[in-house]
């Protein structure tokens, strides 16, 4: 049993998860889940952008080792990769999930057996990869797993597209929030995403997502118990404008925001239709995006 009992305990005692279970399901009747708007009914069948109706998809789960240090521990952080996206970067490393198409449709209580499995085997967390367009069935699945004894903070692990009004269902449920910041520049979402409104949603995201749970704070043994971990991965050519994006989160969110500054970038996916996205990452535009966020006062970087 956790030293401090997850967030969504109590809010499940107090009838909460039930009943943002019924509000979020409404929402996909003409679905405005996320910021693309698609409108489709989803209950009836009908997709959008994310091509995912009333079930949510999984790709895959399992225990996870490359994460941040502070979900990772011992036994390993367990990640449920949900099948497509609401954003859908045509760079995208896992491109065969987010775009292909791999993973396969589960019920409420399928979703709801996964995440007891991995607090079963240890995982120090419930870490919901791509989650922004099954926020109504992770709900569902959690209102079920939470009375069979679910007791591991969850993990929304997403591109940073998120809707408020969407975050506001997840207030009280969700304990780590870890977004990603992915351009500073409207045109790139616009080019890589096909949406233009990318920096100002991420922007209202992340300051929504902090006031919800505030900066990471982890336990004595150093694993994350609450808070937010923003992710940046750092792209060739200054394409992210990683400084801007710093920036903002030194300045608009806290100082004290615990970074993740990925220098795994490669070419995935689309990546060799646009030329400026068609070769790794060097090492010298790396260490200038760690040299920057010291700059600006970031200091917790993974």
């Amino acid at each position: 049993m956790p030293e401090v009992l997850p967030v969504y305990v109590r809010s499940h005692s107090k009838g909460l998860v039930a009943h943002r279970v019924a509000a979020a399901r409404e929402r996909l009747r003409a679905c405005d889940l996320c910021p693309r708007q698609c409108g489709v009914d989803r209950l009836a069948g009908e997709t959008g952008f994310c091509r995912t109706g009333e079930r949510a998809w999984v790709a895959s789960f399992a225990p996870h080792f490359g994460e941040e240090v502070p979900l990772v521990g011992r036994y390993g952080s367990g990640t449920i990769f949900f099948t497509h996206c609401n954003l859908g970067c045509l760079f995208c490393q896992n491109y065969d999930i987010s775009h292909e198409g791999a993973g396969q449709p589960m019920t409420h209580a399928q979703l709801a057996e996964i995440m007891l499995r991995l607090q079963h085997l240890g995982c120090h967390n419930i870490n919901l990869v791509s989650p922004s367009h099954v926020v109504p069935q992770i709900l569902a699945a959690l209102d079920i797993a939470i009375p069979r004894g679910l007791r591991v903070p969850l993990v929304y692990n997403s591109g940073g597209y998120d809707a408020p009004e969407t975050l506001a269902l997840l207030a009280g449920i969700i304990d780590i929030y870890m977004p990603d910041f992915k351009f500073w520049d409207p045109a790139f979402g616009k080019a890589y995403c096909g949406v233009p409104d990318y920096p100002a949603v991420a922007c209202q995201a992340l300051q929504t997502m902090h006031r919800q749970v505030g900066d990471l704070v982890t336990d004595k043994g150093g694993i994350a118990r609450h808070g937010m971990i923003v992710r940046h991965l750092v792209m060739p050519q200054g394409i992210a404008d990683t400084r801007q994006i710093l920036a903002f989160i030194a300045e608009q969110v806290s100082r004290n925001t615990y970074v993740n500054l990925m220098p795994q970038y490669r070419p995935c996916g689309r990546a060799a239709d646009f030329p400026e996205l068609a070769r790794g990452l060097s090492p010298r535009e790396f260490d200038a995006a760690v040299a920057a966020a010291r700059e600006i006062g970031l200091s917790r970087l993974d």
